[in-house]
C-alpha cells in the first residue's frame, strides 16, 4: 500500500525535530553532527512549532478533509526548514506565524461543523502558536515562554477530554474552555507582569493536571495489556511532569536559577509534551500515513529512556546540581527522541512483512 501524498508532510517536521536534537546536543555542550551558528537559538521554537505544531496540524488537516487545510502543516514545515538551513529567524518566525494562523482558520471551521467546547479550546492553542511566532520576532524564549506552553498544553488537554467525554461530568467542556482562556491569559499577563504571570500560570497548570488526571480514561486503560497499558503510561507520566513544572512556576513565579527554568521547560515540553506524541503516535499515525501499526514491546524503549532522562536530568542534575547528571540526562533525552521514529518505523516493516 503506498502511503498518501500527505505523509510527505511529515519529512519537514522531522527535519525540525533533527535540527532541534542537535542544538539540544550544542546547548549540553557534547559533541554535535552539525554545527550551525544559529540553531541553539531556534531550539525551543523548533521543536515546539517546527516539529510538533507541524504533525499536530497535519492530523488536524486530515480531519478536516479539505485540501486548503494542509497549508497550515505546509507552512509550518517550511518554517522549520527555514530555521534549520539557517533563513533569517524572521523569514522562519512568518512562516510559523502563518503556518499557525491557518491552523486557527482549521479549528475555526472544525468548530462549525461540531460546536464543541474542545475543539474551541484547540483553537485557543492555536491563537497562542500564532502569538508566540510574532513574538519571537521581538522577544527571548524566556519572555514568550507561556505562549509556547500554552500551546502544547491546551492541544493536548482538549484531545484528552475529548476522549473521555463519557467519563465526564456534562460540564466539563465548558470548564476546560474557561481553564483554556486562564491559561491564556496568563501568557498575556506574563508580557507586562512576568513574575505574577508565571505564578498564575503554575496555579493555573496545577489545577488543570490534577483535574485530567482525575477523569482521564488512562487510569482505566492501564491495566489492560499491549498499546493500551503502553499509552495511558505515557499520558501519565506526562501528567507528573507537567505538575512538576506547575509546582516550579507557582513556587519560584519567574524562575530565576538555570535549574529551575530548565525544570519548567523540559518538565512541559519534554516530560508533558514528548510522553503524550509517544502515547498518541501509535493511534494518529495510522490515520495520516494509512498503514497500520501493530503494537510492539520495543514501542516502551522511547518511553522508558525519556522517563529515565528526565529523572537525571531534573533530580540528579538540577536538584542536586551535578553537572555529570544533567549532561547525561540531556544526552539521554535526545536518545529517547530518536529511538520514537526508529521504533515506529520497525512496527510498520515488520507489519509489512506480516501482511505478505
Amino acid at each position: 500500500m503506498r502511503a498518501p501524498s500527505r505523509a510527505w508532510l511529515m519529512l519537514p517536521a522531522a527535519l525540525s525535530l533533527l535540527a532541534g536534537l542537535d542544538a539540544a546536543l550544542m546547548l549540553s555542550g557534547v559533541a554535535a553532527p552539525v554545527h550551525g551558528a544559529a540553531l541553539p537559538g531556534r531550539h525551543g521554537v523548533l521543536m515546539t512549532l517546527g516539529f510538533l505544531g507541524t504533525l499536530i496540524a497535519l492530523e488536524r488537516a486530515v480531519a478536516l478533509r479539505a485540501p486548503w487545510g494542509y497549508a497550515a502543516p505546509g507552512l509550518l514545515g517550511a518554517g522549520g526548514v527555514a530555521l534549520t538551513i539557517g533563513l533569517p529567524a524572521h523569514v522562519g518566525a512568518v512562516l510559523l506565524a502563518d503556518g499557525s494562523a491557518a491552523l486557527l482558520a482549521v479549528y475555526t471551521l472544525l468548530y462549525q461543523r461540531q460546536h464543541d467546547e474542545s475543539t474551541a479550546v484547540e483553537a485557543l492553542s492555536a491563537v497562542a502558536a500564532t502569538g508566540a511566532a510574532v513574538l519571537w520576532l521581538r522577544l527571548s524564549i524566556a519572555e514568550l515562554l507561556l505562549w509556547l506552553v500554552a500551546f502544547v498544553v491546551l492541544t493536548i488537554a482538549a484531545e484528552r477530554v475529548e476522549l473521555a467525554r463519557l467519563h465526564l461530568p456534562a460540564r466539563a467542556g465548558r470548564l476546560l474552555l474557561a481553564a483554556a482562556v486562564l491559561v491564556l491569559a496568563t501568557a498575556v499577563a506574563s508580557l507586562a507582569w512576568p513574575d505574577l504571570g508565571d505564578r498564575a500560570a503554575g496555579a493555573v497548570l496545577l489545577v488543570l493536571t490534577a483535574t485530567l488526571v482525575v477523569y482521564d480514561v488512562a487510569r482505566r486503560t492501564i491495566r489492560l495489556p499491549g498499546l493500551p497499558r503502553l499509552s495511558a503510561a505515557a499520558l501519565l507520566c506526562g501528567y507528573v511532569w507537567l505538575a512538576v513544572a506547575a509546582v516550579v512556576w507557582l513556587y519560584a513565579g519567574t524562575p530565576t536559577s538555570q535549574a529551575q527554568y530548565d525544570t519548567a521547560v523540559h518538565g512541559v515540553f519534554l516530560g508533558f509534551g514528548m510522553s503524550m506524541v509517544i502515547a498518541h503516535a501509535p493511534v494518529i499515525l495510522p490515520a495520516v500515513i494509512r498503514r497500520p501499526m501493530p503494537y510492539r514491546r520495543i514501542q516502551w524503549a522511547p518511553l522508558v529512556v525519556l522517563q529515565a532522562s528526565l529523572v537525571i536530568r531534573i533530580f540528579g542534575g538540577n536538584a542536586l546540581g551535578n553537572e555529570h547528571l544533567w549532561t547525561t540526562g540531556a544526552v539521554l533525552g535526545v536518545i529517547a527522541l530518536l529511538l520514537l521514529p526508529v521504533t515506529v518505523l520497525a512496527s510498520m516493516l515488520t507489519a509489512r512483512k506480516a501482511a505478505r
